[in-house]
C-alpha cells in the first residue's frame, strides 16, 4: 500500500451498513488485517475489489479470443512458425540441465 500512500486522497462518506461496519472494526481490534485503522481496511477492501473487477475484465477479453476464428488461425501460423527454434531453444535447456548435475 505504499504507493497508495503517495497518491492525493479524497474524502468521501459512505453508508455502510451496521454488522458490516462492527465486523469490520473487529477485525482492525483484534489486529486480524494488516491494516491498522478502520478508514485503512476500507482502502485495502477497494483496492482488492477493484483488482477482482480489473481481472474479470482481463479474463473477459481472453475470453473473447477463445471464439475468434481470425485470432486463433494467427495463433496457430505464430505457434508454426516458431516451433523448430522453439524446440532448439527446449532441447538447450534440457542440455545445460543435465550438464548442471553432477555424477
Amino acid at each position: 500500500m505504499a504507493v497508495m500512500e503517495l497518491t492525493e486522497k479524497v474524502r468521501t462518506t459512505v453508508r455502510v451498513p451496521k454488522p458490516l461496519y462492527d465486523e469490520a472494526q473487529k477485525f482492525v481490534h483484534k489486529n486480524a488485517t494488516p491494516a491498522a485503522t478502520i478508514n485503512e481496511f476500507f482502502i485495502a477492501a477497494i483496492c482488492a475489489y477493484v483488482k477482482l473487477v480489473k481481472r474479470k475484465q482481463i479474463d473477459a477479453a481472453f475470453a473473447g479470443m477463445a471464439e475468434d476464428t481470425d485470432f486463433q488461425k494467427e495463433a496457430r501460423l505464430i505457434g508454426e512458425k516458431f516451433s523448430q527454434s522453439d524446440w532448439e531453444a527446449f532441447e538447450a535447456a534440457v542440455e545445460r540441465e543435465a550438464e548442471a548435475i553432477p555424477g
